[in-house]
């Protein structure tokens, strides 16, 4: 799923209803196709048990995972800090044995240096950085493991230089968390409580005075408050006023699960943009969501419950090898 800027989303008002008001001909509906595929888990290609038990930094790290994994679904929930296990001690094959071992999951994310200028679909981490790479805004970059809520981070520097490799056990790694929070502390532009909005906005005020309320009264453990401006009467420039107002933020998810959707942070403190797309990158469904961060991004307990047996399973291979 490749987006550049979150776009307005206009649509068309129906000025009058009743018989005589539509086309009499008969014409066939045009019905957005759904998606036709739904991400799974895919057991990774694993190198030779020979091969792991050789180079004991990755089945250290493994280990760690595991432990993580266990201690995270005996405190029963995935809403809590990461387990942190830190990768920068590892030489090269291990890191290569390891991720192999990890593959690449569905959902990817950046962290980027300035809001909004994400250009393409956050990559997967690399083992080690490239010095051929273009300069990049990112500053961290996240790829969810094949194991659900383990996920590879990377921290980097100005010329998009890996600096710090760790993984982070969880639901979503911290980092995410706290640029979001970051994000929502600096309005996305200075504005006067009295200045009008521009001549073509109709419901946009409305629904960014909803959005005010629901977000003072949001607390943790609350479900989420979702708009779901799909299916809002919205001109074009109730669009492009509620865009300006909310902002785009620094953290940019993509998750390929059934279709694709891409989450991003606003310049409102709780509000992210959570947009869905079918399978030929159509939109089919855009909202604004306050809550601490949309579910559809995180790693839920059973998701954690589920890796620590694969992980496990992983490790007795090596073992039994």
């Amino acid at each position: 799923m490749q987006r550049t800027t979150t776009t307005p989303f206009p649509i068309p008002v129906v000025s009058a209803l009743g018989p005589g008001s539509q086309p009499e001909e008969e014409e066939g509906l045009d019905i957005l196709p759904m998606p036709q595929g739904m991400s799974t888990y895919r057991a990774p290609q694993l190198p030779e048990p020979e091969a792991l038990a050789a180079h004991p930094g990755s089945v250290r790290a493994l280990q760690q995972v595991l432990d993580a994994l266990h201690a995270l679904v005996a405190g029963g929930t995935a809403a809590v800090p990461t387990r942190v296990v830190e990768l920068d001690t590892l030489d090269t094959e291990d890191r290569r044995l390891l991720n192999q071992v990890l593959g690449e999951g569905e959902v990817a994310a950046q962290v980027l240096g300035t809001p909004g200028v994400a250009q393409v679909a956050p990559a997967a981490p690399q083992a080690a950085p490239n010095p051929a790479a273009p300069k990049t805004d990112a500053r961290v970059r996240v790829q969810e493991s094949v194991f659900a809520g383990v996920w590879r981070v990377l921290h980097l520097g100005p010329a998009g230089e890996v600096v710090r490799d760790r993984l982070e056990v969880g639901a979503l790694p911290q980092p995410l968390l706290d640029a979001a929070v970051d994000d929502g502390v600096r309005p996305a532009r200075a504005r006067t409580a009295d200045e009008p909005p521009p001549a073509d906005v109709m419901n946009a005020p409305s629904l960014l005075a909803e959005l005010d309320e629901q977000r003072r009264q949001w607390k943790p453990g609350d479900a989420p408050h979702v708009v779901n401006l799909t299916l809002l009467p919205l001109t074009d420039g109730d669009s492009q006023h509620l865009t300006r107002e909310v902002g785009e933020g620094r953290v940019v998810i993509l998750s390929r699960g059934y279709g694709n959707c891409r989450i991003t942070s606003t310049r409102l403190p709780r509000t992210w943009r959570v947009t869905y797309f079918n399978s030929t990158d159509r939109i089919i469904l855009d909202t604004l969501e306050i809550s601490r961060v949309p579910e559809v991004a995180c790693a839920s307990l059973e998701d954690l419950e589920d890796s620590a047996e694969r992980v496990a399973e992983v490790l007795h291979w090596v073992q039994a090898g």
